[in-house]
């Protein structure tokens, strides 16, 4: 999953992308409504390719999270995103069961919930072939078929 375009800035919501750089700032562009603005040197940028989530061992790329929780979602929305604080651990526990709960707190998960569902409503995001098993399926598909038509 490819989330290193995407960026989230410090005091404001969603998501946005850099459209254009400036003499001073860059030019960001909202996910949610594709409104322009410049971003100066003073916000904090963060881009969620450079994000990763705590564990007791490691830290994990929040792409990887990400893909974890689509594929447990089979695709769909979280739907834990605007549930009781009880409710929102216990989903992250599902999904990354390792993680360090001293360093990861409720509204990192919220956070992540909000982006991933923003991401998703919006149609970007998209797996790369080779972190679909279901590419490997239709391609065992096509050499069966093409073994039996020889046969």
């Amino acid at each position: 999953m490819d989330i290193r375009d995407y960026y989230s800035i410090s005091g404001k919501p969603g998501l946005y992308t850099v459209v254009a750089s400036a003499k001073a700032s860059v030019i960001v562009e909202s996910i949610i409504d594709g409104k322009r603005f410049p971003a100066f040197s003073t916000q904090r940028m963060m881009a969620l390719g450079d994000i990763s989530i705590y564990t007791k061992d490691s830290d994990i790329p929040l792409s990887d999270v990400m893909r974890m929780i689509y594929e447990k979602e089979n695709g769909g929305l979280v739907a834990a995103a605007k549930g009781s604080n009880n409710e929102i651990i216990t989903y992250f526990e599902s999904v990354l069961p390792d993680y360090d709960n001293d360093r990861v707190y409720v509204s990192d998960m919220k956070k992540l919930y909000g982006w991933y569902n923003l991401l998703h409503e919006k149609g970007l995001l998209k797996l790369k072939p080779e972190e679909s098993g279901q590419e490997e399926e239709a391609v065992a598909e096509v050499v069966e078929t093409e073994q039996e038509q020889e046969s």
